[in-house]
């Protein structure tokens, strides 16, 4: 098992409960020090509370078991809003918001998302024909056509 499998066990342990689940973990070595970036998310949103229990448990734990072999600062955070959905369970989490989605091939397609499945995800987009009124279709994407999803925020 490597560092960030080790890392991501022990977050895992340490999460509240079973409605916040481990985004992304990344280890970045520049010069002597090592940063260990954390992403953590949950069903209903995250707290700043949360991600400070976690750094601290987590941040004990990798000391004890003397995981990191150098000086290194650890960051616990949730994902920003420009940070793209990468699990089934982000996408479930924003279901009914609108998403700006970046294909296999390039195509990018903008719409909300309404139904994720174990294979992929259903949106509504506004189809436009020439000289005809925009109508709402239904697209069912699959998750390997999916390079990147966005959740797309709105002011309005």
């Amino acid at each position: 098992m490597n560092l960030r499998q080790t890392i991501e066990e022990i977050v895992e342990k340490h999460l509240p409960d079973a409605s916040h689940f481990v985004v992304d973990i990344q280890i970045v070595e520049k010069g002597p020090k090592k940063s260990l970036h954390i992403l953590i998310d949950a069903d209903q949103g995250i707290t700043i509370e949360t991600c400070a229990l976690v750094s601290r448990a987590v941040g004990e734990e990798i000391e004890a078991k003397e995981l990191m072999d150098t000086a290194y600062v650890m960051e616990v955070s949730s994902p920003g809003v420009d940070f793209p959905l990468s699990s089934r369970r982000q996408y479930q989490k924003n279901v009914g918001r609108s998403l700006k989605v970046t294909l296999e091939n390039n195509d990018t397609i903008e719409g909300k998302l309404t139904e994720v499945d174990q294979r992929g995800i259903r949106m509504v987009v506004m189809k436009k024909e020439k000289g005809k009124k925009a109508v709402e279709e239904s697209l069912d994407l699959p998750f390997e056509q999916i390079r990147k999803s966005i959740v797309v925020v709105s002011f309005k």
